[in-house]
Order: C-alpha cells, then sequence, then structure tokens
C-alpha cells in the first residue's frame, strides 16, 4: 500500500525561466499562466526542456530547481528503499520513537493486502500483542515495553512522511525503480506520471 496526498509543484516557471540564461535566449520564453493560475509551458520552452534533458544531467540543472512537496504513506520495507535516494530529498516522518504508544495498533496501520490467509492472521495476532505491550508500557513504563514494540514491529507498518525533491530526484527514481517487482515502486512511478510535464521531462529516456 501506498498513498499520494497533498502534492504541491514550486518554482517551475523560474526554472524554466532560468534554463534559458546560458544563451540569453528569454525573448523566447512563451509560457505563461492561465485563467485558473496554472503555469503553462510555450512550445519553445518546452522544446528547449526536452532538448536539455537529452542533453544529460550536466545540462538538465533546470531540473534540480522545480521543487515537488508531497505527503507519502507507505510501509517501512518501502521507505528503506526509498532511504537510498538521500542526495537532494528531505522527509519528515511521524515518529515511531515516541509515538508508538500513544494510539491503539490496528490493521489499517498495516500494508497488509498481498499477504495470505494464514500470514494474515499471524499479523493479526502480532497485533493484539503490540496492543497489549502498548498498554502494558502505558501503565507501567517499563522500557523493557517499549523495546518490545520497536523491535517486534512488521516492516508492514505504514509511516506519513512529508516529502520535499526536484524534478531531478523524481526522474532518477523513476528511471531507476520502474520495473521493480515491488508494487509500491509500480505505484510511485504511476504517481510520477500524473506530475505536470511529466512525459516531457521525467519519463523520456
Amino acid at each position: 500500500m501506498i498513498r499520494f496526498e497533498k502534492v504541491n509543484i514550486m518554482n517551475l516557471e523560474n526554472a524554466i525561466r532560468g534554463a534559458r540564461n546560458p544563451m540569453n535566449s528569454w525573448s523566447k520564453f512563451d509560457s505563461y499562466y492561465d485563467d485558473s493560475g496554472s503555469f503553462i509551458m510555450g512550445e519553445n520552452d518546452i522544446g528547449l526542456a526536452k532538448r536539455l534533458c537529452r542533453a544529460g544531467s550536466d545540462h538538465r540543472k533546470f531540473m534540480r530547481q522545480i521543487f515537488v512537496s508531497v505527503d507519502i504513506t507507505a510501509p517501512l520495507y518501502w521507505w528503506k528503499e526509498f532511504d537510498t535516494y538521500k542526495v537532494g530529498t528531505t522527509a519528515n516522518s511521524t515518529s515511531t520513537m515516541h509515538k508508538i504508544h500513544s494510539k491503539p495498533f490496528e490493521l489499517g496501520d498495516f500494508s497488509w493486502d498481498k499477504i495470505n490467509n494464514e500470514s494474515l492472521e499471524m499479523l493479526n495476532n502480532i497485533i493484539l500483542h503490540l496492543d497489549k505491550l502498548r498498554n502494558d508500557y502505558n501503565r507501567l513504563k517499563e522500557k523493557s515495553l517499549w523495546y518490545s514494540m520497536i523491535q517486534l514491529l512488521p516492516s508492514s507498518y505504514n509511516q506519513l512522511r512529508t516529502c520535499t525533491m526536484t524534478y531531478e530526484n523524481i526522474r532518477n527514481m523513476y528511471h531507476s525503480r520502474k520495473n521493480h517487482k515491488l508494487d509500491e515502486w509500480q505505484n510511485f512511478c504511476s504517481w510520477v506520471e500524473t506530475l505536470p510535464y511529466s512525459k516531457e521531462l521525467i519519463t523520456t529516456d
């Protein structure tokens, strides 16, 4: 399970305008804002952006100036792979260290849609035991009970992170992970394809 919410694309206009600085070609800038306030790239600017993207990372520096903020809810096993992309990305997460004991454990807190019935029964038993540990910890405040929750917590536990990254980060992730066997990465790539000008700037080779 993976969910994308509160998506915000920033600085697209400035990034495209800045891409014209090396050749002083500002007079060819033909992007504009429509009546709803959306930034619309003109044909000249799309053409330039596509040429720079094809020329390689040294030439498409403007991609590092297009910022994306998004709330992602995903299981810990997916976040472990996402964390390999540290350069240029930032994330603030909900805290298992500080807040794991603050609410009851429920099946909806976990990604379980791919597991078989026997495994689902086992997960339910783990959830019951985790909640017992949580209640005992809240009552007794013994650190061993807190550690038991942390160390027993399955990697299917879902965590929310507010992430910021650039179009360049996203392009690298898309091409590295588009054929990954984890469905969450397939869903991530499908989300990337919905971003403004993704076809022109991100998903193209």
